[in-house]
């Protein structure tokens, strides 16, 4: 990959670029939810996004019908990959640090070598077997197993950290869905129905949240638009098409690699901007992660092949 980067740097710039937005959602999220509510930052992420993505989408729809049979699996993707993921992403990152959650969201390869084998009958190798142990000890630390067992882990951090496992759980179960429609349809009219289909699904959580605290909408200051449209034209848009582009001219197993950039970028941000802090125990839990991962899919070629999800 070294020759290419030097041959070909733009797409991996875009590349950097992409994961470098991702890595900052985390700390942006936290500091938007500190004035919106959780499902109606959702609702109003993916009503804009969905309007702004409304024009591609109806370009490619002319030249590709959408059968009626697919509809279910369009709509289930979007159920898993923006409902249940945002959803539990929102709620767990209220609770938990932006640094815990960004490190815990690297089990999601994990997680997929695991429903691969489960689901798609994808083989796994004694080396993935090993890295998947690995990273799920270090994602057992950073939830806070061990300072739940003395009796010091704090209730409302530990629930966070579960709502972020469960999170990236939905994202592998609509990641494993999107497999079969995705080699049917663009990534465009897949992730376009999948941001229709949040924005109908968080409309009366939304209300209900609006109907419960009225108010909330006068509090929302420029810090919290700002917030909003980073993850509407950023976050949800602009890297979406560069990785997009990016992918096209290299591999998704190369563009897979750059998902180590976000967690470095949200915990500086998060230790900058938010006064977060780093314990050795996080470490210890960090690196299980981080050789989990490595070893999990390890010699995963097809598996990589197969799951071209990005964030959202």
């Amino acid at each position: 990959m070294s020759s290419q980067l030097l041959k070909r740097p733009l797409p991996y710039l875009a590349l950097i670029l992409a994961h470098l937005i991702w890595g900052a959602v985390f700390v942006v999220a936290k500091i938007s939810l500190e004035e919106f509510p959780p499902m109606s930052l959702a609702f109003l992420r993916f009503a804009l996004a969905s309007l702004l993505l409304a024009p591609f989408l109806l370009t490619q729809t002319k030249k590709i019908k959408i059968d009626k049979e697919d509809l279910p699996k369009l709509i289930a993707n979007g159920v898993f990959i923006v409902t249940l993921n945002i959803a539990f992403f929102f709620e767990g990152i209220k609770k938990t640090t932006a640094i815990d959650a960004s490190v815990l969201s690297l089990t999601i390869p994990l997680l997929s070598v695991i429903l691969g084998w489960w689901v798609l009958k994808e083989k796994v190798y004694k080396i993935n077997i090993a890295g998947i142990c690995l990273g799920l000890a270090g994602a057992l630390v950073i939830v806070g197993l061990p300072q739940l067992l003395v009796g010091k882990e704090s209730p409302k951090v530990l629930v966070g950290n579960v709502l972020i496992i469960i999170s990236s759980i939905a994202w592998v179960i609509g990641a494993v869905i999107s497999k079969p429609i995705l080699n049917k349809y663009s990534s465009l009219i897949v992730t376009s129905i999948a941001f229709l289909v949040g924005t109908i699904t968080f409309i009366l959580p939304a209300a209900f949240e609006y109907v419960q605290n009225p108010s909330w909408v006068d509090r929302v200051s420029i810090l919290g638009i700002l917030g909003l449209a980073f993850m509407v034209l950023l976050s949800s848009i602009s890297a979406y098409f560069l990785f997009e582009w990016s992918l096209a001219k290299t591999s998704v197993v190369s563009a897979n690699l750059f998902n180590y950039i976000e967690p470095f970028v949200a915990t500086f941000l998060a230790v900058t901007i938010l006064g977060e802090t780093i314990t050795p125990l996080f470490w210890v839990g960090a690196i299980l992660i981080g050789l989990g991962v490595f070893l999990g899919t390890f010699a995963k070629e097809r598996y990589h092949r197969h799951h071209k999800a990005h964030r959202i």
